[in-house]
């Protein structure tokens, strides 16, 4: 008895105090995403890739607005999110802890107001979304005098640009005819 006690004493805790101590996690470790609403674009890159859609994106073209929200009652804190976030506004934390008396608590959301479309003045995308395009196709080195055509190609919706395209196929249409 007395060497079982005194081997107890030689090995110390084999225990940890959690819950009444912090509990060290590993720099690793996969907790809590944290939104940057700041950082974020509302691309929904993060919407897409979530296999447990805790991930949502809702639109209200009525309002001009589009809302980011997590439901972290979802996540299974797989990390996907951070990984194909352009802008790195999504991190896992080292919280774990996520007890909470109200389902609703569970819950985070993020406004962003939509961009209208220099064409036909619908809202369209984000506007921090086109922006962000718009500095990356700027970095990525066009000519000067085409960093105005490209911004404006941006900010332009999808209907619209694919009603100025068939307009200009038609134009080219009419241009051949017209020289035979």
């Amino acid at each position: 008895m007395f060497k079982l006690l005194k081997e107890v004493f030689r090995t110390g805790e084999a225990t940890v105090k959690y819950p009444f101590a912090p509990l060290e996690v590993s720099k690793d470790f996969r907790g809590k995403p944290e939104h940057d609403a700041e950082r974020c674009i509302a691309c929904a890159a993060c919407a897409v890739a979530c296999p447990p859609n805790a991930i949502g994106i809702e639109t209200d073209i009525e309002a001009a607005t589009r809302a980011w929200v997590i439901s972290y009652g979802r996540c299974i804190f797989c990390g996907r999110c951070e990984e194909v976030c352009p802008t790195g506004a999504i991190r896992l934390s080292t919280e774990f802890e996520l007890a909470v008396t109200s389902k609703e608590d569970l819950t985070r959301r993020a406004v962003f107001k939509l961009a209208p479309c220099v064409s036909c003045g619908r809202p369209f995308a984000p506007a921090k979304e086109v922006a962000y395009v718009t500095a990356l196709l700027a970095a990525a080195g066009g000519i000067e005098g085409d960093i105005e055509r490209t911004r404006l190609l941006v900010a332009t919706c999808p209907d619209c640009k694919r009603r100025h395209d068939a307009t200009q196929v038609m134009n080219i249409g009419v241009a051949q005819m017209e020289t035979r």
